[in-house]
């Protein structure tokens, strides 16, 4: 087992590596330098093993590249997700969306009526990432057009999807917490409404006082009138398409897994296409409306996304998105970092932290503070909320244990801490497919992602007062 300060160098260099890169390259530092800084990390964790642990590298590299196929689901998903974006542009599905939001929504409720929405979404989904990537895109681009900070409905729209997300039965991480520490999965979603619920709560009332400072003016009125005027002109909008969302929503809602459920909407999207976008296919055909011809839009929509040529600024930026490729740079951050957190695991510098920080603590309130503040500490060097989740309920089943404690205590503060933040970590697997997809940098919606940032402190407080700490002698 390697020393305490030893275990700590890969992580410091990482650390200031990253805070370098935010400091020179600012919102690009993740594309590409910070892909960089995770390997240069996982070499010197690697250089580490060999030369002052005497370990063999072979099986250090071989359980650092293993640790990829934890993440190799999410990488899959984020490939289906940039598809059926784009296709969902071309067939018309997210520009009817942004047109009746547009319509219906009041600049001064648009915030609050975002969080409700992407709270029942994820609810009845169970999945956050799901929730981003349909309604998510669409509520990005109305808060765009009404000219709302971007930052502030991507915290909206995080906020709500993982509220959803957290207290929803269907949802892996709900499942997953419980299973690691032992707990009943009912009995683990009723003991966090003590912390999310006054969590949620807040941030609706928090979103409610910022849209007040969204009333919108002439400007933008009419700005809303000229965008709608422009996508009624360039698309086929119809109620009617509402029912591919729909579908794919029952999908996931009736247990479908999330890849086949979405890759579903992204073919029926295609041919959803051929049947409200026939005139958008002719003009993307040139006039000529053939097999070839329509194959090779779908073929670029798929993997390049849909690219929107109306000469309106706004309308183009809204439009052009989505693809296979456009998520490319995401998966090469998630495979640095799995490797990076696969080679801590390796080397024993996990592990050895963790015994550091097991033997400090010495009263509930430290327990539920340690257990939070080390799944943020491992969703900050691992970048994979799983693994996040695994092993902090790990490493703290037996201490809840020694403390008396039931285990929905363990799942709750594992949820409040590895769940919620794992979104804020710019290179972790949720920050980056979240950035990617909503096209909003993880340190801009940062400061307005209200509910990730107030479960873990409220869990504190909480368990500072002992309210909701139930005991295991008070089973029956």
């Amino acid at each position: 087992m390697p020393s305490l300060r030893i275990s700590f160098i890969p992580v410091v260099v990482l650390i200031l590596l990253l805070s370098y890169n935010v400091y020179i390259f600012g919102d690009n530092s993740s594309y590409g330098p910070n892909q960089l800084a995770l390997l240069f990390s996982a070499l010197l964790a690697g250089l580490i093993g060999v030369f002052h642990l005497k370990l063999d590298y072979a099986k250090l590299e071989k359980k650092a590249i293993d640790s990829i196929g934890v993440s190799l689901q999410a990488m899959l998903i984020l490939l289906v997700v940039g598809a059926l974006i784009g296709v969902w542009i071309l067939n018309g599905v997210v520009p009817t969306m942004i047109y009746f939001g547009l319509d219906l929504i009041h600049p001064t409720v648009f915030l609050p009526v975002t969080l409700i929405i992407c709270s029942i979404v994820s609810l009845a989904t169970g999945s956050s990432w799901s929730t981003v990537g349909t309604v998510g895109i669409a509520l990005i681009g109305i808060g765009q057009t009404l000219g709302i900070s971007e930052g502030m409905v991507a915290g909206a729209i995080v906020s709500g999807a993982y509220f959803g997300d957290k207290m929803s039965p269907l949802s892996d991480t709900t499942n997953l917490a419980p299973a690691m520490a032992g707990a009943d999965l009912f009995d683990h979603i009723k003991h966090m409404l003590y912390t999310s619920g006054p969590a949620i709560l807040i941030s609706l009332i928090l979103f409610t006082i910022l849209g007040f400072f969204n009333k919108g003016d002439a400007t933008t009125t009419n700005q809303i009138a000229e965008t709608l005027e422009l996508i009624d002109k360039n698309f086929n909008i119809s109620i009617w398409l509402f029912s591919l969302p729909l579908i794919v929503f029952v999908m996931v809602n009736k247990k479908v897994p999330a890849i086949p459920a979405l890759l579903a909407g992204t073919i029926f999207g295609l041919v959803y296409a051929l049947i409200f976008q026939g005139e958008l296919l002719s003009r993307l055909c040139s006039g000529e409306v053939n097999f070839d011809n329509v194959y090779k839009v779908f073929m670029n929509t798929l993997f390049g996304g849909f690219e929107s040529t109306t000469g309106n600024k706004v309308i183009d930026k809204l439009f052009s998105r989505g693809g296979m490729s456009g998520m490319l740079n995401t998966i090469w951050l998630i495979l640095m970092a799995m490797i990076y957190g696969g080679m801590l695991e390796a080397t024993g510098m996990l592990q050895a932290i963790a015994n550091w920080i097991l033997k400090k603590i010495t009263k509930i309130s430290n327990l539920v503070a340690s257990t939070i503040g080390t799944s943020i500490f491992l969703n900050l060097t691992t970048s994979d909320q799983y693994i996040a989740i695994v092993l902090t309920g790990r490493m703290f089943k037996g201490a809840y244990a020694d403390f008396n404690l039931q285990p929905k205590n363990l799942s709750r503060a594992v949820e409040d801490g590895a769940t919620v933040t794992s979104v804020l970590v710019p290179w972790n697997t949720c920050g980056a497919f979240f950035s990617t997809t909503m096209g909003v940098a993880t340190l801009t919606y940062l400061p307005f992602a209200f509910f990730n940032l107030l479960s873990p402190i409220i869990s504190i407080i909480i368990a500072a007062t002992g309210k909701t700490m139930v005991k295991l002698d008070e089973e029956k």
